[in-house]
């Protein structure tokens, strides 16, 4: 006699399956793991941007309960936001971090860099970032940098190699397949890292929501005096502006991409929770760099000259 058993369909029975931001940071936290294995002095480049801001809390992720192992490295242009740079000296004493500060200023001051004409001090920051690498003999560099963002940036791999000058060379790319990554360098290179590549702008915001990870205030919206220049909403300051021609006027105004003062522009927004955020950046069909970065308007090519110089 045979016995039949019915088959009682279990939820166990189903395929496991990463929702797209679970993969996103499985994704990351690997590629984390894998430089603190393979590199000797790596270093997390941190702003107090949001990008950097989600790269850091990544990598307390991938670390925990330990220490993240790596330093960290700041390019204050001198014309930062001071919400932005209250944020950064707060999360690095919240959670005991060593943070490297190279400043801009103190280049002008010693006569290794000159102002530009029209205040802007984001295109100097690559001396000061490319020395403070050599000197510090940093061997990989983590950036926040996202393909989505800008043309050059989408040119990059995950592991990108830079020669002993710190510069670019696109010829030099090597292929990453099922996530293989080649930390291989000689003496005097080192490889920037961008662990946040295949994100864009809304996982990062969606990203930012699920995990309840605190921003400067500058990415909501709130009332700010700005002036009008190049069809972009910037603040005041001693870089430059407003001059006698540009009118300041308070706006109801948010960041979505922070920056040097002199270039980066606002946008008018009444969106003042992460849900509005989500909301208003799903429906934009410009990227926060085209649409908020003067730097990257200056030419056709002008962030993938930068980054042939040593710029991330």
């Amino acid at each position: 006699m045979t016995t039949t058993v019915a088959h009682v369909h279990d939820e166990t029975d189903a395929p496991y399956a990463l929702s797209h931001l679970d993969a996103l940071e499985s994704e990351a936290v690997h590629i984390f793991r894998e430089v603190a294995g393979e590199f000797e002095k790596p270093v997390i480049l941190f702003s107090g941007g949001k990008d950097s801001i989600v790269m850091l809390h990544l990598a307390l992720k991938a670390f925990a309960p330990a220490p993240v192992p790596f330093t960290l490295l700041h390019v204050d242009t001198g014309h930062n936001f001071p919400e932005v740079l209250d944020y950064r000296d707060r999360t690095v004493e919240k959670h005991g971090l060593r943070l490297h500060v190279a400043s801009v200023q103190e280049y002008i001051d010693a006569g290794k860099l000159r102002e530009r004409p029209d205040g802007t001090r984001n295109p100097l920051q690559t001396v000061p970032l490319t020395e403070a690498i050599q000197s510090l003999k940093f061997d990989a560099v983590f950036g926040g940098g996202r393909r989505d963002e800008e043309k050059a940036r989408a040119k990059e791999r995950v592991f990108s190699l830079r020669d002993e000058f710190s510069q670019w060379d696109p010829r030099r790319q090597r292929p990453e397949l099922w996530q293989l990554y080649n930390g291989r360098h000689a003496p005097g290179e080192h490889v920037r890292v961008f662990p946040l590549s295949n994100w864009t702008e809304l996982d990062v915001w969606q990203y930012i929501a699920r995990e309840g990870i605190e921003l400067p205030e500058i990415y909501f919206a709130h009332e700010r005096e700005v002036f009008l220049r190049g069809g972009m909403w910037l603040t005041a300051g001693e870089w430059g502006g407003p001059k006698e021609s540009e009118t300041p006027e308070t706006r109801l105004i948010r960041y979505r991409t922070v920056g040097d003062m002199s270039c980066t522009g606002a946008v008018d927004s009444d969106a003042a929770t992460l849900d509005a955020v989500i909301a208003e950046i799903a429906v934009s069909r410009l990227t926060e760099r085209g649409a908020t970065r003067a730097d990257d308007k200056m030419s056709e090519a002008a962030m993938e000259d930068r980054k042939r110089e040593g710029y991330f």
